[in-house]
């Protein structure tokens, strides 16, 4: 038997690789976003891969599978081989997502590789609402028996999440009145057909700069520099702080070494200038972080969020 014969049978016997095991990536890679182009979601995606594609030495393709709530593009993820050529630009709405019953898979399904977004919200009302903060607005709610109607975009996003937040931290009843997209819910909030809406800054704080709505707070643990003259709701006695965010996830099982190659990419594309200006303009922070941070991150997201499903009863599916 010759030497390669030799550390073959070895291999085999040791229950090991007989060859190293291969360089990634070896074919082209896929970023999955579960939401349309051209999106919140979509423009920091599009900016990573961008700078990925020039260290990879393999084309990087953008693919969009909107649907579900984000499920669609999860399921499609992580039915693929989990070796690192397919990824996912994951949310805290697919957190969310593996709490669901229809769900095949649990939070462990997911590989956490970077956080890259994190986005807070401002709570907004018509100027048929004479509001100018947060005290003022409850006060209107409690003499209002009807309840004050807030819109939002489905059962799991933010919007719904951080209002039923609100209304239990107030000690107030409201109405609840989903939409499918932001810009409806904007057209009846300023119409006044809703009183209130927790939206994303970037759709929320031109429309109140333009006089067409009024912001009573943010809620961020400190002033935003997109919107310094509006408090945050801790400063107005509420204890409420809510975040959205953006990172990149494989599937579980990916290999550690691709998780810290891709790690280390996403990690540097962040820290770029181009990309910092993109996601500062879109209302949110540009914000890397390891693996491990990550995972506590989604798993904090679960208990936090999901305290708030079952206070409410939210119906997932």
């Amino acid at each position: 038997m010759g030497m390669r014969g030799l550390a073959a049978a070895l291999a085999l016997l040791c229950g090991m690789p007989a060859v190293a095991q291969e360089a990634w990536p070896t074919r082209p890679v896929r970023l999955v976003v579960g939401f349309p182009a051209g999106g919140p979601t979509d423009i920091p995606a599009r900016i990573i891969a961008e700078k990925l594609r020039s260290q990879l030495g393999q084309p990087l393709v953008v693919e969009n599978r909107s649907g579900a709530g984000g499920r669609i593009a999860l399921d499609h993820v992580l039915s693929q081989p989990r070796d690192g050529h397919t990824l996912l630009v994951c949310t805290y709405i697919d957190a969310l997502n593996t709490m669901s019953a229809s769900r095949p898979y649990g939070l462990g399904e997911m590989a956490p590789i970077s956080q890259i977004t994190r986005a807070y919200y401002a709570l907004v009302v018509p100027n048929s609402v004479p509001a100018t903060n947060v005290a003022e607005f409850v006060a209107l709610a409690k003499a209002r028996p009807e309840g004050m109607a807030f819109g939002h975009v489905g059962p799991a996003s933010m919007p719904n999440l951080v209002a039923r937040m609100f209304e239990g931290a107030a000690g107030v009843t409201m109405v609840e009145v989903p939409y499918r997209g932001t810009p409806p819910v904007l057209q009846d909030l300023i119409a006044g057909r809703l009183q209130l809406f927790v939206g994303p800054l970037v759709n929320t704080m031109p429309l109140a700069q333009g006089g067409q709505v009024r912001a009573i707070g943010v809620t961020s643990p400190e002033r935003l520099g997109v919107a310094p003259g509006v408090p945050t709701l801790t400063e107005q006695g509420m204890n409420l702080v809510a975040f959205g965010w953006l990172g990149i996830c494989g599937g579980a099982g990916t290999p550690p070494a691709v998780v810290r190659r891709v790690n280390e990419l996403v990690t540097a594309a962040v820290a770029s200038p181009e990309y910092r200006t993109a996601v500062e303009g879109t209302g949110a922070a540009a914000v890397s972080s390891t693996p491990e941070e990550l995972g506590r991150l989604m798993q904090d997201t679960v208990t936090q969020y999901g305290a708030v499903i079952r206070r409410f009863n939210i119906q997932m599916d």
